[in-house]
């Protein structure tokens, strides 16, 4: 079997070299420039060698080197200055002070037995897979304002309850990714909508349509099919059962024999690794670890009311308290990454007060517990750091633009526009990791486009015309998500296997076929959209109609692959 993969492995190594390398173009300088090789090399690297790190870095140095006119010092360097201009920046450094107070929280409630005790005390009512799961996913759909949010959250309060259950760490990553982005994407109040209705409103602008961003952006929604048909894929397989691709292996393995993670993987937040210890006879209750959570939570939505009502007073000069700024104005103009760490550290003080007060940690030992909680996420804080770093290197070497303007020199009907739009937006994302620079790029280049060849191409004060740039708004904002969902140099991605305690590579690999498959059906109804079947009231539900028969034969397929089960057993924690 490993002899069969090796040469498998060197075929996709050599495809993608190949493939980056046939895509060229001359630089402003003359230098030939390679702009797909850099990313598609760290994309593949990762997933080959199970090496994340040196991949990224692979991938950044070869941005380098062709910035660089190909000296190999100079990229060197030129590296290095990306990686600490992504440390510096004030966005990414909040992140990743967060990260590490998130670390300390995780640490003392771990350490203080909250943790477990509120395992304990769950496992009473909550008693199977399917349950856990199924907490899992309504968790990430109730925490909807925000991706990052929800990602903390839900894998956070949800691990304990899984590993007990016995549902792998590479499912329970793979339910929190797919009710982060895809959620927050389409929530009708969220961190996103601001960027969102920001972006759609200065499309509008160019082409001189006189209708408001937010109208858009809700006509828009029905037609976001990646980001639907995720959320719903999520609850099929949670409630049947049934996996496909390598999932189907790892919760065979979970329930069979009690693994949630694989033998030699290496999870993101390795808690139970480096902290390796439940507390003696005094525990902090599993109440606290719940107010924790809660205060978490609310302290960041505070904040990010707090500071989006700030920069609202400030931009119209307004003599009011922020307290008196609606909350959903307030929104799109918030900075959820501050707001996250004045959450993050209430939640921390929570739990330290609490561990305290319940003498289950001594000072000295919270301290030592702070400090081993903030180790946990020196690995996944260096990969989000080298992750954003290649994200400077592909702006660098243009292949956003590169991709952009082969899609464009393409002439094609009007109603293939969302479908065009959806494939580059996934490639963009998919290759840059990041899905708001996907936004950005693509947003002005869909609207225009969908509205001067629907104009050009059909009758003045058609409804059509219209439809056409929803649907190419939509295609914009799924096509982004898709990279952002299951990329595995995406921010959100990283940090859903970070907070779910899953192998990165594991999760990816295993998260891949789930997105693949909504993304292809995706497709099929942007297809229908552009032969004229142009209803969001009849392509939804097609596409959940070929969501289910699409989820049931690759899961048949799958078992007989593997000669494992369809259904994997849904186990039930005995009665202790």
């Amino acid at each position: 079997m490993v002899s069969a993969q090796k040469p498998l492995k060197t075929i996709i190594v050599v495809s993608v070299l190949v493939i980056g390398l046939l895509a060229y173009k001359v630089g402003p300088t003359g230098t030939l420039l390679f702009p797909l090789l850099p990313p598609l090399l760290a994309i593949v690297l990762a997933i080959a060698t199970r090496q994340v790190l040196p991949a990224l870095f692979a991938g950044v140095w070869v941005d380098g080197l062709m910035v660089a006119g190909y000296n190999p010092v100079a990229a060197t360097s030129k590296t290095l200055g990306w990686i600490v201009a992504s440390a510096s920046d004030s966005w990414n450094a909040t992140i990743l002070v967060f990260d590490f107070i998130i670390g300390a929280f995780v640490g003392v409630l771990y350490a203080s037995g909250a943790i477990h005790s509120l395992a304990s005390s769950i496992s009473t009512k909550i008693r199977s897979s399917r349950a856990a799961g199924l907490l899992a996913s309504v968790l990430g759909v109730v925490i909807f304002f925000d991706d990052y949010t929800n990602t903390i959250v839900v894998g956070n309060a949800a691990r304990p309850i899984t590993d007990k259950t016995r549902m792998s760490r590479e499912l329970l990553s793979y339910i929190v990714d797919s009710t982060s982005a895809p959620v927050a994407g389409i929530a009708l109040v969220s961190t996103w909508i601001g960027y969102e209705v920001g972006l759609i409103k200065g499309g509008l602008g160019s082409i001189s349509v006189n209708m408001a961003a937010y109208a858009a952006w809700l006509q828009s929604v029905p037609f976001r099919f990646y980001s639907i048909l995720a959320i719903i894929l999520v609850f099929l397989a949670v409630m049947t059962r049934r996996h496909i691709g390598p999932m189907l292996k790892a919760e065979h393995r979970a329930v069979q024999e009690g693994k949630v993670l694989r033998d030699n993987a290496k999870p993101l937040m390795p808690t139970e690794e480096v902290l390796k210890v439940v507390s003696g006879t005094r525990k902090t209750p599993g109440w606290v670890f719940i107010a924790s959570i809660i205060a978490l939570v609310t302290v960041t939505l505070l904040g990010i009311w707090y500071t989006g009502a700030v920069a609202v007073i400030q931009a119209s000069k307004l003599s009011t308290t922020w307290l008196q700024v609606p909350f959903n104005e307030a929104l799109m103009e918030s900075d959820s990454a501050t707001a996250l760490l004045w959450g993050s550290f209430a939640a921390y003080l929570l739990a330290l007060t609490a561990s305290l007060l319940y003498r289950s940690l001594s000072f000295e030992k919270a301290m030592e517990y702070t400090l081993k909680g903030m180790y946990l996420m020196v690995y996944a804080n260096a990969i989000l750091l080298l992750a954003w770093s290649i994200k400077s290197g592909v702006d660098a070497v243009g292949t956003a633009d590169y991709v952009v303007a082969a899609a464009k020199s393409i002439a094609f009907p009007a109603p293939l526009v969302p479908l065009v739009i959806f494939l580059v937006s996934m490639f963009i994302s998919f290759t840059t990791g990041t899905s708001w620079g996907t936004f950005g790029i693509m947003m002005p280049i869909a609207i225009t486009m969908a509205y001067e060849l629907a104009s050009s191409q059909l009758d003045a004060g058609n409804p059509m015309i219209m439809t056409i740039v929803y649907a190419s708004i939509a295609a914009v904002f799924s096509g982004g998500i898709f990279g952002d969902h299951c990329s595995p140099i995406s921010d959100t991605t990283i940090m859903s296997s970070m907070f779910s305690g899953a192998d990165h590579i594991d999760h990816v690999n295993t998260q891949i076929p789930y997105a693949i498959t909504a993304a292809c059906i995706g497709i099929i109804l942007y297809i229908l959209f552009a032969v004229g079947i142009t209803s969001p009231t009849i392509l939804l539900p097609i596409g959940i109609a070929l969501l289910v028969i699409t989820h049931r034969i690759l899961n048949k397929i799958t078992a007989t692959k593997t000669s494992l089960p369809e259904i994997i057993p849904n186990y039930i924690v005995e009665e202790p």
